[in-house]
């Protein structure tokens, strides 16, 4: 029977890709004081990036609950006897830890694979497509569970905040790094290491930080596959696309829109990358 393979919403894949690779999302929660959302499910983007400049509540976001992975892991049961569960990085969010008591919740009599995936939004989503393409082909679960560790370890991020507002209403950030930013009208960028989210530089403008971008993917000399995630600006993102196309295979580059989860954190403006090497780059 194929392995099922299961991730949350902070990977941010289009809902179309999970669909065709057969990857169950389980939402995390995004609550506007007392209401709570499922992310994806109760809220478009839309909606939710209207309401985060408007309301004058800034929303907190919440992992799955060890239920909803259980209930998860019990429906697919009933189609396999193997479940390789891929979750956002534990340094910045208890999601892994849900995952893993709702293993041992669920009544699902097959074999269920928890893993931290020490990443975020499309460098998780990355992960998961290479590990549910194995899945598709016959590959085993241990088959798979190496796919996404070697796939762990081609992962790559790099993006540019609008401001970093944001991040310091949720907390993400200390005070004085945020008002540097103020004060000097920066854009900041920021990538993944060991897990956590950390600076990567300052772009004196907007523009400048969208070239370190382009320049991130021209300096990956062995990238396999990459996405663009932007907040608030699809125009920006397909040009970066179009930008990106003159160096790299179009066909490999996918556009996705970060969710309510990360998108209370980046806020309006927030562009990243996220790409994968191939194996013999890191070898």
């Amino acid at each position: 029977m194929t392995v099922k393979i299961v991730t949350d919403s902070t990977s941010d894949l289009p809902p179309q890709l999970a669909e065709q690779l057969g990857i169950t999302v389980v939402p995390v929660y995004v609550r506007f004081g007392t209401k709570a959302y499922r992310d994806g499910v109760d809220m478009s983007q839309d909606e939710f990036y209207q309401k985060l400049m408007t309301s004058p509540i800034y929303p907190s976001t919440s992992q799955p609950t060890p239920a909803d992975f259980a209930d998860v892991y019990s429906k697919l049961s009933r189609e396999t006897d193997e479940i390789v569960s891929i979750q956002v990085t534990s340094k910045l969010s208890g999601t892994y830890d849900s995952a893993l008591q709702g293993k041992g919740l669920a009544r699902a009599g097959c074999r269920i694979v928890v893993v931290d995936s020490l990443s975020l939004s499309m460098g998780l989503g990355l992960i998961a497509m290479a590990a549910a393409r194995l899945a598709k082909s016959g590959g085993d679960l241990r088959a798979v569970v190496d796919e996404v560790r070697q796939a762990m370890r081609c992962i790559r991020l790099l993006g540019v905040l609008d401001s970093l507002k944001y991040l310091l209403l949720g907390g993400r950030i200390g005070k004085a790094q945020a008002l540097l930013g103020t004060l000097l009208n920066v854009k900041p960028l920021l990538t993944m290491r060991d897990g956590e989210l950390v600076p990567a530089g300052l772009a004196r403008t907007r523009a400048k930080g969208i070239e370190r971008l382009f320049n991130f993917v021209k300096d990956t000399l062995n990238t396999q596959e990459l996405a663009i995630v932007y907040s608030t600006t699809p125009d920006e993102a397909s040009l970066l696309r179009e930008t990106i196309g003159s160096i790299f295979d179009k066909e490999q580059i996918h556009i996705a829109r970060l969710g309510p989860a990360l998108g209370a954190h980046g806020g309006p403006g927030t562009l990243l990358l996220a790409l994968r090497e191939k194996v013999s780059s890191i070898a």
